[in-house]
């Protein structure tokens, strides 16, 4: 028989999976799972969960929650040998990296898709000793995320940003900051940078329209000194994905980054803090794992590594 384990954050979106947590439960068992679930009670919670899940063989891990809880989990099974596959039930404020694998925003409906058996084996970046699902980076606009409360997120999501960026900008000194990507050399004054493995950053779904999370290869993203007439033009342009023109950006993909810089930035990895620059980011190809729908978004390409388990039979 197949096993499941849900790692489930009770504090994340409305709470509401709690609630829903015996109703799932039966539908897994109905499908042939034996099934349990852990709900996390601080951070790290998930990192050690899912750890756990792995030692004791489990088949497929569930993470419930935001990308934070994400991240933690995708952090457990990162390092083993032997990784369960990966489904997603979405219940942020923002849920990017669920959004970006086009994974219905249902309790029930990303339950189905977890058991419609569909899977395909997506990257993971790691920067110093964190990894990352969706993106990481620095620069004081990164902190951006540290600051926007989170009722604000979940009334108006991208836009929130965009206001506290605004609002910050005019406070805010560029850092002189020299990116080395794939033996190529960048190096300016910058506001922030970002290495991306999807398309959907803090609601902007279209800030790295090429992103493939299957291809091997990051998005590296950097803003330049700029104003902040410069800063609205660069945003206004990113939502509709015209950015790439404007001369304060600059973009590149790559597979291996290493930032250094000539005084203290802070790294933002999946929206949470991760420590100090310098930072060496690797890309892990198709090293986890996960659950899809059956019709993928079209940055995950479709022709290897992609199977459909019967769900009577693993």
């Amino acid at each position: 028989m197949k096993r499941a384990r849900i790692i489930y954050n009770p504090t994340s979106g409305r709470e509401s999976f709690r609630n829903k947590l015996p109703d799932v439960l039966v539908k897994f068992e109905r499908a042939g799972y034996e099934t349990s679930a852990h709900e996390t009670t601080a951070a790290g919670d998930a990192i050690e969960a899912a750890r756990l899940a792995v030692a004791h063989r489990f088949d497929t891990v569930v993470a419930v929650g935001g990308d934070g809880t994400i991240n933690e989990v995708v952090t457990g099974l990162a390092e083993a040998i032997h990784r369960p596959r990966l489904g997603i039930i979405p219940a942020g404020t923002t849920n990017d990296f669920a959004r970006a694998l086009s994974l219905p925003k249902t309790i029930d409906k990303a339950v189905d898709v977890i058991l419609s058996g569909h899977t395909k084996k997506l990257d993971i970046g790691k920067v110093n000793e964190h990894y990352f699902v969706n993106i990481a980076g620095g620069g004081k606009l990164t902190e951006v995320s540290y600051e926007v409360p989170s009722k604000l997120k979940t009334l108006i999501g991208q836009l929130a940003y965009f206001i506290k960026g605004a609002e910050l900008l005019p406070r805010l000194r560029p850092i002189y900051t020299r990116i080395e990507y794939d033996g190529q050399i960048f190096q300016d004054e910058i506001m922030l940078f970002l290495v991306a493995n999807t398309n959907s950053v803090g609601g902007f779904e279209k800030l790295a329209p090429e992103a493939n999370m299957n291809d091997g290869l990051f998005d590296l993203l950097v803003l330049k000194k700029c104003n902040i007439a410069e800063f609205i033009r660069v945003v206004t342009s990113a939502t509709r994905g015209a950015h790439f023109d404007d001369p304060n950006v600059f973009y590149v993909q790559a597979k291996n980054i290493s930032v250094h810089t000539e005084e203290r930035m802070q790294l933002n990895v999946d929206g949470e803090y991760g420590g100090n620059l310098p930072g060496k980011f690797s890309n892990l190809k198709q090293h986890i794992e996960y659950f899809l729908p059956i019709q993928e978004q079209p940055k995950i390409t479709t022709n290897e590594n992609v199977t459909v388990k019967d769900k009577a039979l693993d």
